[in-house]
């Protein structure tokens, strides 16, 4: 499996960059960022893996000249299966707009969370082609509506998750 290399490099590089760091600053922290952590390696799966087996091939790769910069475009033309798509998409960032501001300990706001959000999916989506798939500016409108909608849903449960947060910590 293909993969798998992936996933073995990205649990190394967890270990050998990160543990420790997370470790020291508190069971919570360690919680939360390796939750993120899990969380973005399983994006990386849906979106561009396998990577490192494909490495050698991509300096022989002409990125393709044909994006979709018209959004929404497989809506309008209903052309394949546009609402699967449209909901997989907002669904796959809401536990990054979730997630995202407890990663940090300083008060995350709104436009934050959807900086951040854009620029994973738009990095995402510019390096979606070298791995066969397309790029879509539809793909990104809908990801950052999914980081906006768990970015609503950390703020309803925000003193759930400050509670739960405090029990690991204290723990």
């Amino acid at each position: 499996m293909k993969v798998l290399v992936d996933f073995v490099v990205l649990i190394i590089i967890y270990f050998w960059k990160f543990y420790k760091k997370l470790k020291e600053k508190g069971r919570d922290v360690l919680f939360i960022n390796t939750t993120m952590y899990i969380y973005l390696s399983f994006v990386l799966y849906f979106t561009l893996m396998p990577i490192l087996t494909k490495i050698p091939f991509l300096f022989f790769h002409h990125y393709p000249y044909e994006m979709n910069l018209v959004p929404f475009v497989d809506v309008l033309n209903g052309r394949g299966d546009f609402i699967r798509q449209v909901a997989l998409n907002v669904i796959m960032l809401i536990p990054f707009g979730f997630l995202m501001p407890l990663t940090n300990k300083k008060n995350t706001k709104f436009l934050k969370v959807i900086f951040y959000t854009f620029t994973v999916s738009l990095i995402i989506e510019v390096l979606q082609p070298f791995s066969g798939r397309s790029f879509d500016v539809t793909d990104i409108i809908t990801n950052v509506t999914g980081g906006i909608v768990g970015y609503i849903m950390y703020l309803i449960f925000k003193p759930l998750t400050t509670k739960i947060l405090n029990y690991i910590k204290n723990r």
